[in-house]
């Protein structure tokens, strides 16, 4: 291996453990040690998008959701097929009174859409959360939401 190859292999692990601890240090409550590891992530791998989702994810923690949206979205125009920004939009969305119809369907979309686990696992999650907290389980809730219209099939 030459010390080229073995600089980028130590860069690549630096880059995942940063990566790792910017959404530890998130889901900590720990704003200005997120941003720091993801700015640094982000240094290594300035094409990752995962950097700019972890930004999004720390705005979206802190109901910054206006914020979370542009993170969310400048990640989908680079990467139209990015899975977990396109869910975590729609949970953006979804808790803001004049996006949640369509938050939702991003959701369901996501859903229907994804083999991937975990994009399945965070969209039911999240669409369990708007069924019962958002809409309040038909009973009414913080924001009245209609169900979005379901694609004929």
């Amino acid at each position: 291996m030459s010390n080229w190859e073995e600089q980028e292999k130590k860069w690549n692990e630096q880059f995942i453990v940063l990566l790792e601890a910017g959404y530890i240090a998130c889901n900590q409550a720990d704003e200005e040690s997120s941003l720091k590891l993801f700015k640094a992530a982000k240094l290594l791998r300035p094409e990752n998008s995962l950097c700019d989702v972890g930004i999004g994810y720390l705005h979206l923690h802190k109901l910054e959701l206006k914020q979370a949206c542009i993170c969310f979205e400048g990640v989908i125009k680079k990467e139209p097929d990015n899975e977990m920004a396109h869910t975590l939009l729609g949970v953006a969305k979804s808790m803001m009174p004049q996006g949640a119809a369509e938050g939702e369907k991003i959701l369901h979309k996501m859903n229907e859409g994804t083999k991937d686990p975990y994009v399945k696992e965070l969209s039911n999650t999240a669409i369990d959360f708007v069924d019962r907290f958002i809409k309040g389980g038909g009973s009414g809730g913080p924001a009245e939401v209609k169900k979005p219209k379901q694609p004929r099939k």
